[in-house]
């Protein structure tokens, strides 16, 4: 649908639902949380914007509406659509293009991100790493390149805004050669974590790494795209949460995985530099 199409759909339904309140636009708003002028201008015959998806979220939770109705996606009013897709399974499969994984990236546009990685972060691979990679996994490898670039073009977007979080220890591990990978050499590690350290200054402070100690926290890979929806990793499938309140909750766990970062962003370059010059001995 067109944009001005969706909001016109909205701003119809926005009325209908002031209406069936009973409210003045004042109280409606204030129950909604937003103050009454930028009501006014969600109901302006002129709107061709959407509201905060907080303020959308409010908007169905407090009358018990859809957010597909809400936008127009579905006639059905009631919740039962949302129900049923509270949870869904999302196969790895096909160029990354064409997955609903970039498809909920270019969604969350505008909104904050939130990604721990199941290993070195996607973005920030070298070719070299994620040929190895693929070799191990036997996944495709211009399938994993092309998800590299586009994340790397999706994070130079003015509007981005993401926050990734992993145990300080996996790129220590890395550094080592140990592990899944022993088999990679160590000039390829260093070029890596020189790579890393380059891509982390060029891409901050819109991409910003933070690093947890693994022996005091622990997380499952997962990525939470603003405050709708939320995707745990688990090899070839994502479970894709899209209900409101295990979303807020994986936000929470986030949120505490930050607040015990040892290495912060701003100190996240100088740290894989140093592991890159140590000449595949962690610190």
């Amino acid at each position: 649908m067109d944009k001005r199409d969706v909001a016109g759909t909205f701003r119809k339904r926005l009325a209908t639902l002031v209406a069936r309140s009973g409210e003045n636009q004042s109280a409606f708003a204030a129950r909604i949380g937003i103050d009454r002028s930028a009501m006014s201008q969600l109901l302006a015959g002129s709107a061709t914007r959407l509201p905060r998806a907080e303020t959308l979220l409010n908007i169905a939770a407090e009358h018990k509406v859809s957010l597909d109705w809400l936008l127009g996606i579905s006639q059905d009013e009631g919740l039962a659509s949302e129900i049923r897709q509270s949870l869904e399974i999302e196969e790895g499969e096909g160029g990354f293009d064409r997955t609903l994984l970039a498809t909920w990236h270019a969604e969350a546009a505008g909104t904050k991100i939130r990604y721990v990685p199941a290993g070195i972060p996607d973005l920030l691979r070298t070719e070299a790493l994620v040929d190895y990679e693929a070799g191990i996994t036997r996944r495709d490898r211009e399938t994993q390149h092309g998800e590299t670039q586009y994340r790397i073009d999706y994070n130079r977007r003015p509007e981005t805004d993401m926050e990734v979080c992993m145990p300080r220890h996996t790129l220590e591990i890395f550094a080592r050669g140990l592990g899944v990978w022993s088999g990679f050499p160590a000039d390829a590690r260093a070029d890596q974590l020189a790579h890393m350290a380059r891509l982390l200054d060029d891409l901050y402070p819109s991409f910003r790494l933070y690093l947890y100690d693994g022996r005091q926290r622990y997380s499952v890979p997962y990525t939470i795209f603003g405050q709708i929806r939320a995707a745990i990793y688990m090899g070839d499938m994502y479970v894709v949460l899209n209900a409101i309140e295990p979303v807020r909750t994986l936000t929470r766990h986030f949120d505490n995985l930050i607040r015990a970062a040892e290495i912060n962003a701003h100190e996240a370059a100088g740290f894989a530099r140093s592991l890159a010059g140590a000449d595949g001995r962690a610190d």
